[in-house]
């Protein structure tokens, strides 16, 4: 039996779920996206997958065990952001790449902050963004072309958003069947919009996720995109923005408690995104415009929290307005 007493503020909600579960579902949710990633990518991705996965829980161990604090691995906290740094990242990185993006992820965004619910920044794209800016050679100049579905075991030199943005891509019979299914070149497990959408309605369903972050993030994109004249589908389909606003802009900890914040979250998620791809160096916007809001996600909550015992102006009644027009 549980006897310990949990102190927190109103209103007193008992949900009979904890970290280990809902870090669960996030897993299963995963799932499809890990194995659409190891049938198009081959070994390489089951090894970095796994190596990313590993190199996370045991940094969190370590760090745990030397600062002297409850180990608390089996949360499955850590295999989560493992799998999603992974996933975020091409086929072709180094496999030592993702040991240095977990030490960074476990032990500077996360472990530092106090651990699981107390760290600003998404962990697992703190790492990746660790990774990405210092090592842009090794983690965006050159991305393996699917061995399946038809496709070809070969490297690719260019994204499709790197050839939409130099104007180098061309759309042919068939194309916006393949990226919907996921037989393209990209990171290991953001190709397949088809799978993407799957895992959001699970957690969705589940009631593991809100839609309001996710739904303004894509809304966003696919508004400035149709204003801009770009090809809304190619917007939508291409890049992280699916997978980030599925798994990432939905975390608990680094994203806005309130309805109207992660309203206002996921549309400055999804504006930065659109500003970064059209007008910014880097092909893609998802993972800075994320951590950019991140970093003001507690001001949301400050701004649009509900502050009890702050009602109309004292001394004017609701009724005033009424009673006066009845006097006259």
């Amino acid at each position: 039996m549980d006897k310990k007493i949990y102190v927190s503020s109103s209103p007193h909600f008992n949900f009979k779920c904890n970290t280990t579960m809902i870090m669960g579902s996030v897993l299963i949710a995963l799932l499809p996206e890990v194995i659409m990633g190891i049938v198009l990518f081959g070994l390489a991705a089951l090894i970095r997958i796994l190596v990313s996965v590993a190199s996370c829980v045991l940094f969190e161990f370590v760090f745990q065990k030397v600062t002297k604090q409850k180990v608390v691995i089996n949360n499955l906290s850590a295999c989560v952001t493992g799998v999603m740094m992974a996933l975020v990242s091409p086929a072709t990185a180094p496999v030592w790449i993702f040991v240095v993006g977990a030490a960074v992820a476990m032990i500077v965004a996360k472990g530092l902050f106090g651990g699981i619910g107390s760290n600003v920044f998404n962990p697992a794209l703190t790492g990746r963004a660790f990774m990405f800016l210092s090592f842009p050679a090794a983690m965006g100049a050159s991305w393996m072309a699917p061995k399946a579905l038809g496709g070809m075991d070969a490297i690719s030199s260019a994204t499709t958003l790197s050839a939409i943005k130099a104007g180098t891509f061309v759309i042919e019979d068939g194309t916006y069947w393949q990226y919907f299914i996921g037989n393209r070149a990209g990171c290991i497990g953001e190709t397949s919009t088809l799978l993407i959408l799957i895992s959001f309605a699970f957690l969705l369903l589940a009631h593991i996720i809100d839609w309001r972050a996710p739904v303004a993030m894509v809304g966003t994109v696919a508004i400035c995109s149709l204003i801009a004249g770009e090809n809304l589908p190619m917007s939508l389909m291409t890049g992280g923005l699916l997978f980030g606003a599925t798994f990432m802009v939905t975390d608990y900890a680094t994203a806005p408690l309130t309805k109207k914040g992660r309203l206002v979250f996921g549309f400055g998620c999804g504006l930065i995104t659109f500003l970064i791809r059209r007008f910014g160096g880097y092909p893609e916007g998802v993972m800075f415009s994320i951590l950019i809001m991140n970093s003001i996600a507690p001001f949301l909550n400050n701004l649009t929290a509900r502050k009890y015992g702050y009602g109309k102006k004292a001394g004017r009644p609701a009724n005033a307005d009424s009673n006066t027009k009845e006097a006259k």
